[in-house]
């Protein structure tokens, strides 16, 4: 049996959010970010994954000495922290220029904003140090077919991928899909997408993916699977745990609060493929509760952590020998329960 080994745990600013959603306003006051890396020490977490302009507020507007500047300012609050940088990704989906789409986009304005925009948010990514970039691609989808053409918009994908691939020689580029919201249908909306559409880039080597728990239930998959078919290729390069209730609007719900059974397979997926030995991070991308009081604003973060830890204990505790026994004897209904009584604490 391989040593056990320790995990390192990660989130994001927007993680401790104020509350607002599409149909009401904020329930919580808006904090600094001072304010929130405070908390993560208090928390004890390892690494903070950022947004370029979590890094750099108001980024277009800013010239790259002033990018440089900001960014080596924060790379020194985290050095004094004790907290790594783990990801920095472009927030394409804010912007005017991303209405119709970012790299998909039917303007080759837009298009070459996109483009530009990732191109600085790499070049935030070394001044960090960290050598990841993930790519949410959320409006690179249609709202109506017949307003691209899907042929086309994989080539402005690759040739957006290639184009960032061209600027550093060590980034890598980790792309996270989803399968719906803010599009109608998006154009990569499973790993398997992720994995396929790295093959015809420049260099596939560095392209890999991200898994979100929630966007794999979406998709109306299991994130077992999902991650143990990334790491079949060894292209799982970070993760964000949560949950979901069913297939309805991304809810980032604390890990395991909807499906404890589904979250027991993520955790014993990561073991059995040994995520985390390489350096990579278990991130939790949770927001609170709207209902959330202040003084409650952390809970999330802290309960998917202390589930993580408590399903790891069930993971590497589970009687392997005895499930496979009954695997063999195509004892399935035994298995099942076995599986309840174990997380149950019989």
């Amino acid at each position: 049996m391989p040593k056990p080994h320790s995990y390192r745990f990660c989130f994001g600013p927007w993680n401790l959010s104020e509350g607002q959603d599409p149909y009401g306003p904020t329930t919580r006051p808006a904090q600094s970010f001072d304010w929130k890396l405070e908390q993560m020490k208090a928390l004890g977490y390892d690494a903070m994954m950022f947004h370029d302009d979590d890094a750099v507020p108001d980024i277009d507007g800013k010239s790259d000495t002033q990018l440089r500047k900001e960014t080596k300012e924060l790379k020194k609050k985290l050095s004094d922290a004790g907290i790594a940088p783990e990801m920095v990704a472009p927030r394409l989906w804010f912007s005017p220029n991303t209405i119709d789409g970012a790299y998909t986009s039917n303007d080759p304005k837009c298009r070459q904003y996109a483009i530009d925009r990732s191109l600085r948010c790499i070049d935030i990514a070394n001044y960090l140090g960290t050598d990841l970039v993930v790519l949410w691609l959320a409006r690179e989808g249609t709202y109506l077919r017949e307003a691209k053409n899907g042929r086309r918009s994989v080539d402005l994908l690759v040739a957006a991928l290639d184009k960032m691939l061209a600027h550093d020689k060590k980034i890598r580029l980790s792309i996270e899909p989803k399968p719906n919201e803010p599009m109608d249908h998006a154009y990569l909306p499973t790993i398997g997408h992720a994995l396929a559409i790295a093959q015809l880039t420049r260099d596939a080597k560095r392209v890999g993916c991200l898994i979100e728990s929630a966007h794999a239930i979406l998709a109306g998959l299991d994130p077992a699977d999902e991650i143990d078919f990334a790491m079949a290729f060894g292209k799982l390069w970070s993760l964000h745990l949560n949950d979901q209730n069913g297939l309805k609007f991304d809810q980032d719900k604390p890990f395991g609060s909807a499906n404890l059974r589904v979250a027991f397979n993520q955790v014993r997926a990561l073991e059995r493929n040994g995520y985390g030995k390489k350096g990579e991070f278990v991130c939790f991308d949770v927001h609170p509760f709207r209902p959330t009081k202040v003084e409650h604003w952390l809970a999330h973060l802290d309960n998917s952590r202390r589930t993580f830890l408590l399903l790891l204990e069930k993971a590497r505790s589970f009687n392997e020998r005895q499930a496979q026994a009954l695997i063999a004897d195509r004892n399935y209904a035994a298995l099942d329960q076995m599986v309840l009584e174990h997380l149950m604490g019989k």
